[in-house]
């Protein structure tokens, strides 16, 4: 896998091997370029310690064999990020509002016991542990990332969540209610490992928001197309309307025509302590089956009453 004209470096590129190197390669490789880099050997030079941090992040991805074998797969980027994710499901834990989640993403970067073989040779053993005096570089560890999908109504409504991480810990997530597709939640210290006595990284979770099959969002406020029989558009009537906090009874009025819009005020997404509204689409539907007394009625209707709703929008055309 090679970067393509203007992209980041791959790691291959970045530690100066080919695609197709061995792993004792790229272990050399990298073993070459933390001697020369390693911040105890260069105090003060920030160059040099970003530079060591690239390579670190490189070898932590093709230096390991199975990780390295996702990234030429295009299963994970240069970073250890998804590129795709993995199926999700979900099984109900603990009442309403309360599931698993169990996910793959990044394997993560917990396992550093290569690097601290590595170390070790360079340094000595009390380097690679970070007890030695000589070991003065404390950095904080990279964050991970995953992509967690989510029911519509645990979004709107807010839910709790057990996600089991790519290391087999299991964390209990908080969605908030209003979430939106594309939010990130922070899970603080549940990243990759610091370095030297450098804390952890953190976990970010972004969401994805399944589309619902009634309800479509609008911002806050919640948009619903809801059919009504012919009688009802002409007569009016109460009829029972959908929401993501329940159903309500509405009245429609007479003489609504479809596309006619209804509000239900405060019935919509909750956030920053008020609600969005929802709307209502009316849309008239006509019987499934033919209906032949509605037809011999519709027929003396038309020869009696006929109206053109089209005539103003003739005029409108020119």
């Amino acid at each position: 896998m090679t970067a393509e004209p203007g992209m980041a470096k791959t790691p291959y590129e970045i530690l100066g091997v080919a695609a197709d190197a061995s792993q004792d390669d790229i272990r050399k490789a990298y073993r070459k370029l933390a001697k020369t880099l390693h911040p105890d050997l260069n105090p003060g030079d920030a160059a040099a310690e970003a530079r060591f941090k690239e390579v670190t992040q490189a070898y932590q991805i093709v230096g390991d064999e199975e990780r390295r074998g996702r990234y030429d797969r295009g299963e994970i980027d240069a970073s250890g990020q998804e590129r795709q994710p993995h199926p999700y499901y979900r099984e109900h834990a603990g009442g309403p509002g309360h599931h698993d989640h169990p996910y793959h993403s990044t394997r993560g970067f917990e396992d550093f016991g290569d690097l601290g073989d590595v170390f070790s040779e360079l340094f000595g053993r009390d380097a690679a542990h970070g007890g030695g005096r000589r070991h003065r570089f404390h950095a904080r560890g990279g964050d991970v990332r995953y992509r967690l999908e989510v029911e519509f109504l645990d979004a709107a409504r807010g839910a709790r969540t057990r996600v089991t991480m790519a290391d087999g810990r299991t964390l209990d997530v908080r969605i908030p209610v209003g979430a939106r597709d594309g939010m990130t939640l922070r899970l603080a210290g549940h990243g990759m490992p610091g370095h030297g006595d450098g804390p952890p990284g953190d976990a970010l979770i972004e969401l994805a928001v399944r589309p619902h099959p009634v309800f479509r969002r609008d911002g806050d406020d919640i948009r619903v197309e809801l059919p009504i029989t012919v009688d009802e558009a002409v007569l009016g009537g109460k009829v029972q309307v959908p929401t993501i906090h329940g159903p309500v009874a509405v009245t429609v009025p007479k003489n609504s025509s479809s596309g006619r819009v209804l509000r239900l005020k405060g019935k919509g997404v909750r956030a920053a302590g008020d609600h969005g509204d929802q709307f209502v689409t009316l849309r008239v539907v006509l019987p499934p089956h033919a209906d032949p007394e509605l037809e011999a009625f519709m027929s003396e209707w038309r020869r009696n009453r006929a109206y053109d709703p089209r005539a103003d929008l003739m005029k409108k055309a020119g």
